[in-house]
């Protein structure tokens, strides 16, 4: 039988830098977790915040060095669960959830079940995520929010919440709509614009690097904030986009 060529025997190994970053992700992931136990909100959102940086960079710089393999997929997607999933859920149910014990539906469970339902829903995002990308590898547009997105918008909220000095209990209605919302949009087949066909690689003109340079400044004004408003308004821009795409095709069959 012909010996597997050099290049088919190295795709089937570990690629140490692209790993480094993935497992940079469940550090995050897990840090958030234990920060969150400890009742250290702010830390446990600088966590998560600290995954989705690395999580958009492994990928990144595996295409790059050319280092993409089916054991980084798979890997980088578990480590999405806990970082995104697990941590965003535990976060927001550790802040503001639990104290949905008060309510006697689900004989006072309801906060775990909604924590819960995130979860499922961000492992459901990532097995459909794996199965559309080995059918077709467009980069286009997502179906459903990211999961990276959606625990924005659950850990960015509770930054927000206990930077201003609200306890869990003060704003367990919107933290909780916030995390079903996301939860669904996740689940969802509404599209959302893909930041992955960016060539970060190719020279950039200085309107847009100046663009880039501005919004991290601005960023760095009120991290909490300004990243919740704008993972919100990500959010929001797939139902919106979608409905708009929906009344102009009704409005042309009718024309």
């Amino acid at each position: 039988m012909e010996n597997p060529s050099p290049s088919h025997r190295r795709r089937r190994g570990i690629y140490l830098l692209p790993s480094l970053f993935t497992t940079g992700t469940l550090f995050g992931g897990f840090f958030a977790i234990i920060a969150s136990m400890d009742g250290r909100f702010d830390l446990a959102c600088i966590g998560v915040l600290f995954s989705m940086i690395v999580d958009s960079l492994d990928g990144r710089i595996a295409r790059l060095t050319n280092t993409t393999t089916e054991f980084g997929r798979e890997y980088d997607s578990l480590c999405d669960l806990v970082a995104f999933g697990i941590a965003a859920s535990v976060v927001v149910y550790a802040y503001s959830l639990q104290t949905l014990s008060q309510v006697h539906w689900l004989h006072g469970q309801l906060g775990a079940v909604i924590a819960l339902l995130y979860a499922v829903c961000t492992a459901l995002r990532l097995a459909r995520f794996n199965v559309l990308t080995a059918i077709a590898h467009s980069n286009k547009n997502f179906y459903g929010l990211p999961s990276p997105a959606a625990a924005a918008v659950v850990v960015f909220f509770v930054w927000t919440a206990h930077g201003m000095g609200y306890e869990g209990q003060d704003v367990v209605v919107p933290a909780a709509l916030l995390t079903l919302f996301s939860a669904l949009l996740m689940v969802s087949n509404v599209r959302y614009y893909s930041f992955k066909k960016l060539n970060l690689s190719r020279r950039m003109r200085f309107v847009p690097f100046a663009v880039v340079v501005i919004g991290l400044a601005v960023v760095s004004i009120d991290p909490p904030r300004i990243l919740f408003g704008v993972f919100f308004l990500y959010a929001l821009s797939g139902p919106v986009l979608t409905t708009c795409s929906v009344l102009r095709r009704r409005s042309a069959a009718a024309g």
